[in-house]
């Protein structure tokens, strides 16, 4: 049996966490899923929620052993919770999966066939490969996020379309071999660590993937400061850090 870790990073999200939840699972009644013999198990890491995020998890807990909660004392960043979930994550792949709805858990059937597939180290999920996908996405955020891309392709030698989605799928051994390198503890982790799997030479590709952006009225995190942050880590993490 093959274990399917999906992480889960938390931070005030009591409207969607269950629904994510619930979506994530039902990928269990998928022939792709039993066919592989595949087990799912989530890592919910809340960074200190000061609403009901966490008390929801824990009812959750109570009757479903493949749902462990970890909790911060303190809130530290998506980057901080996505370490600590990979600490605890002892399964065959590693997916990270955001506690809004904007993606859709479904899609990681896609990332994970063209990953088994393709003997692949790492694949993401693209919003951008396909053109229809481009018709719900904000024209602010995709300028940025593809210039971002950009960039990162440029220092790190890759040919991505999309280095800042949350759909990020690791066999384990390579996730384990880069995240004890990792620093950023907020949204500089998208940068940072894809180009760590530049820098080691891992076998990276993406699959087209759907999405509905939500806006700040709704609960979105990653503001303009995020973005200069990530073409400091661009040029950083290619330029000074060593592996």
């Amino acid at each position: 049996m093959k274990i399917l870790n999906i992480i889960v990073p938390v931070y005030n999200e009591e409207k969607t966490i269950k629904k994510t939840i619930e979506k994530i699972f039902a990928l269990k009644n998928e022939n792709f899923i039993k066919n592989n013999n595949i087990k799912i198990e989530i890592i919910v890491v809340d960074d200190a929620s000061i609403d009901l995020s966490s008390n929801i998890v824990k009812e959750i807990c109570k009757n479903n052993n493949d749902v462990k909660l970890i909790c911060h004392d303190k809130n530290k960043g998506k980057g901080a919770a996505l370490k600590t979930g990979f600490l605890y994550a002892k399964g065959d792949y590693i997916a990270i999966q955001d506690a809004d709805e904007e993606y859709n858990p479904i899609d990681y059937l896609a990332l994970l066939k063209k990953l088994t597939k393709n003997n692949l180290d790492v694949c993401y999920g693209s919003r951008y490969l396909e053109k229809k996908q481009n018709n719900n996405l904000f024209l602010g955020h995709t300028f940025i996020n593809k210039f971002l891309t950009s960039l990162t392709n440029l220092f790190a030698g890759l040919n991505l379309t999309d280095m800042e989605t949350c759909y990020k799928l690791f066999k384990s051994d390579v996730i384990k071999k880069i995240a004890p390198k990792l620093k950023e503890n907020c949204f500089g982790f998208e940068p940072e660590i894809t180009i760590y799997i530049a820098k080691e030479k891992f076998k990276i590709s993406e699959c087209p993937i759907s999405y509905n952006p939500r806006g700040y009225k709704d609960g979105k995190k990653i503001k303009p400061k995020d973005g200069l942050r990530a073409i400091y880590c661009i040029f950083y993490y290619s330029l000074f850090s060593k592996l």
